[in-house]
């Protein structure tokens, strides 16, 4: 067994497909797979279910995986106390629901580059279930994941708090709901503005089907993401319900293009959660990005909607 085989197959695992994991290692297709099938063969273990969309961790390849990390990662332990300069650097891969891109997740990831200047950080925007499902196969290091105050915490996951937010809806300065004070859920759906919904899957689209009671706006739209909820906002398609830490420092809200307005008597908390998957060790890379993350949250105060 050869430590670059491990490294190869965390590859596959992370991308979800051998030719990409070749693109990455500058390695032609066969030649990737057939040394996959050498570790396979030797481990007496199918490690990956090999389909037309892709390659994924197999169950008995999920169980070997942390095992697989925590090899690379002493490897990448005594390389260092060796004092190689030249040492292969580990990417770090970070899922995000968007949420406190600006204020979170930018000045965390510039201020682990500068002190790890070798380590790949690679953000990943996808939905939560998504996000959870990479955590757990080895996909991705990190997650950002939105939370409703009071749900339940998922068993499989280290979880950690970093920002408490509320509601807030995302509109631009000259619609007619930005001239109220607060918007009530009868606002959203009286016509005076379209309402641009979080695609099914994410916890805003839950939390406002739940503010609405289940009922339509008469015009909508339905995104993906925060970030696209915002553009469709500036350029004048509606308003979007969003956590204030997705819209407050952000560089449309900056330049006036956009601004947020409470919701009438509403007392619902959404949380800004940073998961990884429970395991006996974790790589270095992670494990400081993951400090970093907790860092820039205290920063903030962990309530983004009370600074001012």
């Amino acid at each position: 067994m050869r430590t670059e085989q491990l490294e190869y197959i965390a590859a596959v695992t992370r991308l979800g497909s051998l030719r990409r994991a070749a693109e990455e290692l500058h390695l032609s297709q066969p030649a990737l797979s057939e040394t996959v099938r050498n570790l396979e063969r030797e481990l007496g273990v199918d490690l990956l279910e090999r389909k037309r969309s892709g390659a994924r961790m197999s169950a008995e390849g999920r169980e070997l995986l942390p095992h697989i990390i925590n090899v690379l990662d002493a490897v990448d332990r005594l390389r260092g106390a060796a004092g190689e300069q030249h040492r292969i650097s580990r990417m770090v891969r970070v899922g995000t629901v968007n949420a406190a891109t600006v204020p979170l997740l930018i000045p965390t990831v510039r201020e682990f580059r500068a002190a790890h200047p070798l380590t790949q950080v690679e953000v990943v925007g996808a939905q939560q279930t998504e996000i959870h499902r990479a955590l757990s196969e080895g996909g991705l290091d990190l997650g950002l994941v939105n939370h409703l105050d009071g749900d339940d915490l998922p068993a499989d996951f280290e979880t950690t708090e970093l920002l408490r937010g509320r509601p807030v809806v995302c509109l631009r300065p000259d619609s007619p709901l930005a001239a109220l004070d607060a918007v009530s859920a009868t606002d959203l759906l009286d016509g005076r503005e379209a309402l641009i919904a979080m695609r099914s899957g994410y916890v805003m689209h839950r939390y406002l089907h739940r503010l609405l009671e289940g009922r339509g706006p008469a015009l909508s739209y339905t995104t993906d993401g925060a970030e696209m909820g915002k553009l469709m906002v500036a350029e004048g398609l509606g308003a979007t319900v969003l956590p204030d830490f997705s819209v407050i420092g952000d560089p449309l809200e900056r330049c006036g293009a956009i601004t947020h307005r409470p919701l009438t008597d509403d007392t619902t908390r959404v949380l800004l959660m940073l998961r990884r998957r429970r395991a006996e060790s974790v790589p270095r890379a992670a494990h400081d990005l993951h400090e970093a993350f907790v860092h820039r949250a205290a920063e903030l105060g962990g309530h983004l909607s009370d600074r001012p």
